[in-house]
């Protein structure tokens, strides 16, 4: 189980909300202000993962912000597609919200023939949430104590090696596809319907390797359950000090790292999208919000305005389209 279900059974049940006084809203051009009705944020996963701990715990500092009730609503399946075409069918009133990993909207629309939304038409990007490094781990039996003795051992044994993905077209698929295009090494992908899965056989030895994300690889491998060969960031974490990152042991440029962010239907007003991501930003920027979520999570915040957040994703998708078509991966559905 990773980090975050743990996380999500403390904050308690799937509706966060809150009953404190409203706050000075913002007017609007039809005369309310925003919000004055609950709010729903919908993640493409199930309970417990990633994505939904990080809506759980940013709606839960909105509601006690805003004094509205802000609804976490879970829509898994289809590589997060049932979830973005529900957000972006509705109306674009600031109330209906997508909490997102970066995959559905840098990697699917290069990985998919056809999709159930339009990732650019359909959408405008809020703002940054948080980014996570992946690392890459290994079972403690693989004869390997670094990324080089990985590479190497991969050359001499191609294919050889199995290693987990949390689905086709996951950053932990696409990442160890970055790797072998990278490195010049052939492994062979074994795809999962979640991350917890696919770590819990790698602890079990029926697979070699994978890259998760690195709060749900930490206990494992101080408990010796995996061993932690490196991680995916430009640079050392300080809270992991003696652990590399894969671009300093030989792949020089390699990264390694997932996003997610807030998305809104498209034509949702201005000064709606304007304050959601003002209040995201103070959220992520509290000194207290640091030690108490991010740091623990090894998260990063990502703050910025809306158009920041829209010119890194058309900078990341061109990044994924150039590995997709490298590496030639493609879903037809």
């Amino acid at each position: 189980m990773e980090r975050g279900a743990r996380f999500a059974v403390a904050i308690g049940c799937f509706v966060v909300g809150f009953a404190f006084p409203l706050g000075h809203g913002l007017r609007l051009a039809h005369g309310e202000t925003y919000p004055t009705k609950p709010i729903t944020m919908v993640v493409p996963a199930a309970p417990g993962g990633v994505t939904d701990i990080v809506a759980r715990t940013v709606g839960q500092k909105l509601a006690e912000a805003w004094g509205q009730q802000i609804i976490v609503e879970n829509k898994p399946g289809a590589t997060n597609q049932i979830a973005a075409e529900y957000v972006a069918g509705s109306a674009p009133d600031g109330y209906t919200l997508l909490v997102s990993p970066e995959a559905t909207f840098v990697i699917n629309p290069s990985l998919f023939e056809k999709l159930r939304y339009d990732a650019e038409r359909d959408f405008v990007p809020v703002c940054g949430l948080v980014s996570i490094q992946q690392a890459l781990i290994v079972n403690p039996s693989l004869p390997v104590q670094s990324v080089k003795d990985f590479i190497a051992l991969a050359k001499r044994k191609p294919g050889e090696i199995n290693y987990g993905t949390f689905g086709a077209g996951s950053t932990g698929h696409l990442n160890m596809e970055l790797l072998e295009s990278m490195a010049g090494i052939k492994l062979t992908a074994v795809h999962y319907k979640g991350a917890t899965p696919a770590l819990t056989d790698v602890m079990a030895g029926h697979i070699e390797a994978m890259f998760i994300s690195l709060g749900s690889a930490v206990e494992p491998a101080k408990a010796g359950k995996v061993r932690l060969l490196a991680t995916g960031g430009a640079q050392r974490l300080a809270q992991l000090p003696d652990v590399p990152t894969v671009d300093e042991s030989g792949l020089a440029g390699f990264e390694a790292v997932s996003w997610f962010g807030l998305f809104a239907p498209k034509g949702t007003p201005n000064d709606v999208v304007a304050k959601l991501n003002r209040e995201v930003n103070r959220i992520l920027s509290d000194p207290d919000f640091h030690r108490g979520f991010l740091d623990r999570q090894f998260f990063r915040p990502m703050m910025g305005r809306p158009e920041e957040f829209a010119d890194f994703i058309k900078r990341d998708a061109r990044k994924w389209s150039d590995v997709l078509r490298v590496a030639g991966v493609k879903i037809d559905q």
